[in-house]
């Protein structure tokens, strides 16, 4: 059996792919559908691997298909835009400011900490296992493991019955903590690659300087554009199609200037998303407008869960990595749940949270695909194999286990506090 693998081939077998799976969930399941998505493509995944007893053909077009999908760049560089901007779009500024503070604060402090925190564990870990890794190398594990992803707490969140306080909280923190992490990210990467030695603190600082503040720039300058260009006219097939044009050529432009694109996109949907709503558009292109970006939403989540789901092909797992995988889950809730603590106890944050806050927080602070999507730009000489299978662990468990659970997590936790 002869299938071309290209672009169109690959596009129509995952959205088929997600199409089917989305029915069997929505059918028998009734998952959350990022969970439920996800559960059944690593059902498919393990299926197809089992069938490649009987047909390795099988197996083998299953395992050429998804090695053709650079996974880092359909996410970081394309889908990521999509869903950061569809999500900010429909955030309640109104609201998302009054807790803008701690918002603020995690998103940065906070994810700094949880760098140097879950990198020193991990590095600490690993040596307790006798796994010699250099201390440089488990920072960036730390970067990419630290920011709790916007899309997977987005999806997870939609039908989990959360107090409106915490959720702005997780909801505003994952918004803004992806953009950062990113950045954190490629820092560390950067300096890990040329030696510490070869690189200023000043040059650490400009290069962070320039991608936060020139993302949230950029994404002010797309939102006011766009802002205007929404207010000038009243058809709401063109604006529908403006927007979509301010994501993809701002997130195009931020790559070029090197600016972050996700701290753009989430800058421009809040602005578009609210000051847009109010004053831009009529009742019917908001209400058009507001849909398609729902559907956009929902349609890239689906190909993104299974998308996670079926890497599980060509992931090059080794059983003592899985452990350390299982180890480091621990360790990753422990360092959310002490940052989260220390960083609310220094700024004086306690006094804005409800009791259990902070165990709602870290048990619904999901890890998800841009953290696999990191992983996977991680070069092979510094240990990706091993990064990516514990990295993996950790996203199907925060996925799978803490998604299922948060609903009925939160509501132990305040009947608790009650």
């Amino acid at each position: 059996m002869t299938v071309p693998v290209n672009l169109l081939t690959i596009f129509t077998i995952v959205v088929v792919l997600s199409a089917a799976l989305a029915y069997v969930n929505e059918r028998f399941l009734h998952l959350p559908s990022t969970v439920g998505l996800m559960i059944l493509a690593l059902v498919l995944s393990l299926v197809l691997q089992l069938g490649g007893i009987f047909s390795k053909e099988v197996l083998g077009l299953a395992e050429r298909l998804v090695e053709s999908i650079d996974f880092s760049e359909a996410l970081l560089d394309f889908m990521l835009s999509f869903l950061l901007f569809a999500g900010a779009l429909h955030t309640d500024w109104s609201k998302l400011n009054k807790s803008r503070r701690p918002i603020i604060t995690f998103a940065t402090a906070g994810v700094v900490l949880s760098t140097f925190l879950a990198g020193t564990g991990v590095f600490l870990l690993l040596s307790l296992f006798k796994v010699t890794v250099p201390y440089f190398q488990c920072l960036v594990f730390g970067a990419l493991i630290s920011p709790t992803d916007p899309i997977a707490v987005l999806g997870i969140l939609k039908k989990a019955r959360v107090p409106e306080s915490t959720e702005i909280k997780i909801v505003g923190e994952s918004l803004f903590n992806d953009g950062i992490g990113v950045v954190l990210f490629i820092t560390l990467l950067r300096i890990t690659q040329r030696g510490l030695e070869k690189i200023s603190l000043g040059e650490i600082g400009l290069l962070l300087l320039e991608e936060v503040a020139g993302g949230i720039i950029l994404g002010l300058a797309l939102g006011y554009l766009g802002f205007r260009l929404l207010k000038s006219i009243d058809h709401y097939q063109t604006e529908v199609l403006i927007t979509i044009g301010m994501v993809m050529g701002g997130y195009l432009l931020a790559k070029i200037l090197q600016f972050s694109g996700p701290l753009a996109m989430v800058t421009a949907g809040i602005l578009i998303g609210n000051k847009g709503k109010e004053t831009a558009m009529s009742n019917v292109t908001m209400d058009y407008t507001f849909k398609f970006w729902e559907m956009v939403d929902e349609i890239m989540n689906a190909a993104l869960f299974v998308l996670i789901g079926l890497e599980l092909l060509i992931i090059p797992f080794q059983l003592h990595f899985v452990w350390l995988g299982m180890a480091t889950i621990v360790l990753v809730l422990l360092t959310r749940h002490s940052v989260l603590a220390l960083v609310s106890i220094a700024f004086g944050f306690k006094s804005e949270f409800e009791p259990s806050t902070i165990s709602i927080m870290t048990w619904g602070g999901l890890r998800g695909g841009i953290s696999i999507a990191m992983a996977l730009i991680i070069p092979i000489e510094f240990n990706r194999s091993l990064f990516l299978t514990i990295t993996y662990v950790i996203v199907l468990f925060s996925i799978i286990v803490q998604g299922l659970t948060i609903e009925h997590f939160i509501k132990r936790r305040l009947n608790r506090s009650a």
